[in-house]
Parts: C-alpha cells; structure tokens; sequence
C-alpha cells in the first residue's frame, strides 16, 4: 500500500513506460510520497483529502487547486 511504490512501479511496466516520463497526481502525502518512492515526479490536487500546505511539504512539481489549473499545466508541461 502507499507509499508503498509498488503500484506505481507495475503500472509503469504494464505501459511500458519509464520513470522519467511518469507523473503522478495525488491529493495526498501518501501519492506524493509514493511518487518519490518510485523515482516519479509528481503534481499535488489541493480539492482532494489534503490541505495545500500539508502537499506542499513533499515538494510536488505544483500546487494545483482545481482541475482547470490541472488542465492548464498539463497541456503547458506534459
């Protein structure tokens, strides 16, 4: 279980896809820290079950507070 990079690390192999184009997007320190776990980048959701400042904490890529800002750098970024 998280964070635990286990689920991360099988999906990955079931895709195909590496590490280095992964990122996760997680709405608790649990995701986040799996992330890092499995050498993954990851985006912090702040309208899930964490508070802002709590994600902040685990160094996410960024600090999302809706899914219009998740949409936004996902087009910009991925």
């Amino acid at each position: 279980s998280k964070p635990h990079p286990q689920m991360l690390e099988e999906l990955m192999a079931e895709f195909g896809i590496s590490a280095a184009s992964t990122v996760m997007i997680g709405d608790t320190s649990h995701d986040l820290l799996m992330a890092r776990n499995a050498g993954v980048d990851a985006l912090a959701v702040t309208y899930g079950a964490h508070p802002h400042d709590h994600l902040r904490e685990h160094a996410p890529l960024a600090c999302l507070h809706d899914v219009h800002e998740l949409d936004a750098w996902l087009k910009t970024n991925a």
